[in-house]
């Protein structure tokens, strides 16, 4: 029988969830890749209990994580069930609906009918009472926006949530929704948005300001930009490389000669800070203390570790900070 380790909290740094008491880890453990049907469970298990080991309390699921659709929820229910039932109050387990998950016209987006039947259909794959965190997955130009913060609302209200969340939200219609949830007295705490030295779409979209300015976290995922923030790339393709064994979030033709450019300037910076390029990347990410966490993935429990060590270095000198932006902004 799996036991923690007792050190497990000397490992991680911990911040409030926005104006919430809500606390979580620095670095969160996503389950989006490697742990659907197509990955070893054994492996899965490792992540896991590593991740755990080592401070992270958070696991970042949603219905649609595979491949299939639902199996990611499936294998982390058996891993909670098999190894982690005893810490089941030390964990923070989030999920999402708002992607395709079944055919026909009820299936996807934002309606009530989708968002309350995926997330029961996420508790009984999990074998959960309730999930500590739930999000709307994406914006949904069909359904009216009350409606859709209204199911999050009842999502909580009926027990099934601890806290609401939005994923992949624009600042605008964060303001929005921040008001109908307000009016519900919903404890709405989190955004979740692509983040990551080459992608500042939360910066541009007003995102990463508006969660500010109304006592909002976020979580970034994709912080390494689907690997290409670490020195996996910098001298070929890897047979064993998220390309070559699956290809669908990151191809090879992303990988052009400027990209490399930018990578190799990175990694030398990185070297300076005396830190990999995958740590300084998450560092990045926390640096101005807007950001709460950062989900990472991982294929081996050794990234975790890895990754891990960037909670331990977030200051950057503005010349840093302004290198970082000359070498990832292209110049307009």
């Amino acid at each position: 029988m799996y036991n923690a380790s007792a050190k497990r909290y000397e490992q991680m740094t911990y911040h409030h969830c926005g104006n919430s008491g809500l606390k979580l880890p620095a670095i969160a453990f996503g389950l989006w890749h490697n742990f659907g049907d197509t990955a070893l469970y054994e492996n899965m298990e490792n992540l896991c209990l590593t991740a755990f080991d080592n401070g992270i309390t958070h696991f970042d699921l949603a219905n649609n994580y595979g491949p299939a659709p639902g199996s990611a929820e499936k294998h982390f229910g058996r891993i909670i069930r098999e190894q982690l039932s005893a810490y089941r109050d030390q964990l923070i387990i989030s999920t999402k609906a708002g992607y395709d998950m079944w055919e026909g016209p009820y299936g996807n987006w934002g309606s009530r009918k989708h968002l309350l039947a995926s997330l029961d259909q996420s508790l009984r794959r999990l074998g959960l009472e309730y999930v500590d965190i739930f999000y709307h997955h994406r914006m949904d130009p069909e359904t009216p926006l009350e409606e859709t913060m209204g199911a999050l609302a009842q999502a909580v209200k009926s027990g099934r949530a601890l806290y609401a969340g939005l994923s992949n939200y624009d600042g605008p219609t964060l303001v929005k929704a921040t008001a109908i949830l307000g009016d519900y007295r919903c404890p709405f705490i989190i955004n979740q948005n692509c983040y990551s030295i080459f992608d500042r779409t939360i910066e541009q979209n007003g995102l990463k300001e508006t969660a500010k300015k109304l006592g909002k976290g976020i979580i970034a995922f994709s912080p390494l930009a689907q690997g290409m923030l670490t020195n996996r790339y910098l001298d070929g393709i890897p047979a064993d490389s998220r390309i070559k064994t699956d290809g669908r979030f990151l191809k090879a033709g992303s990988l052009t000669p400027q990209k490399l450019e930018q990578i190799r300037k990175l990694d030398s910076l990185a070297a300076k800070r005396e830190q990999t390029l995958a740590e300084m990347a998450l560092s990045w990410i926390l640096h101005d203390g807007v950001v709460t966490s950062v989900l990472i993935g991982a294929s081996r429990p050794e990234q975790i570790i890895s990754n891990i060590k960037a909670a331990d270095n977030t200051a950057f000198s503005e010349q840093e900070l302004a290198e970082i932006d000359a070498i990832s902004i292209p110049a307009l």
